[in-house]
């Protein structure tokens, strides 16, 4: 595959899932490539566990930092209720990789609203490729459940025509040392998908 000459990626999830981190590496790798990149991240409560939502574009020269509705090529979903949410940015034919966890919000928790049922279902309709992994027990079985968001990435690198030696550079750069480990496993795990 050749390099893309643009590439607009919708990262959601959950506060404390690592939708940051995980678009910290991938705005790495954009400059590392040769890109221009804008990372631009939306959160509210993310601490308490409110949606966060990330834009990562790259081109030769990106103008501005958030990706508009319909313009995504993937959309990485740390939690199905944010990948639902997510839709209105994927371009026709695009992707969403998910993970099948589910996060009750304060509204389903308090017992005003109800958690969505068929989500996946629901986005198959949408997408033109839907990937959905129960990610948490691979992540943990590569000594981290909190390496989700390298799982994920690892899924998606499968996907983008960038040489693997890229990624790892990455997380080298971005991930603490202590968690290094669990976290190459976890993308290891997540590329063999």
């Amino acid at each position: 595959m050749n390099k893309p000459e643009k590439l607009d990626i919708v990262i959601v999830g959950v506060g404390g899932q690592g939708t940051l981190l995980a678009s910290r590496i991938l705005g790495h790798i954009a400059q590392g490539l040769g890109y221009d990149v804008k990372v631009s991240e939306v959160h509210g409560m993310s601490q308490r566990g409110g949606a966060v939502i990330t834009y990562v574009r790259m081109a030769d020269v990106v103008r501005a930092p958030l990706v508009e509705q319909a313009g995504a090529d993937y959309v990485v979903a740390f939690e199905e209720l944010e990948a639902l949410r997510a839709v209105p940015y994927l371009k026709k034919g695009g992707t969403i990789i998910v993970n099948t966890q589910e996060i009750l919000p304060l509204p389903v928790i308090i017992g005003t609203a109800k958690y969505p049922e068929g989500i996946v279902a629901k986005l198959k309709e949408a997408a033109g490729e839907v990937v959905a992994i129960d990610g948490l027990p691979l992540a943990r079985a590569a000594g981290n459940e909190r390496a989700l968001n390298t799982l994920l990435l690892g899924v998606l690198a499968a996907r983008l025509p960038f040489d693997k030696a890229v990624w790892q550079t990455a997380l080298q750069a971005n991930v603490p040392a202590r968690f290094l480990q669990a976290n190459q496993a976890a993308f290891e795990a997540g590329y063999a998908l």
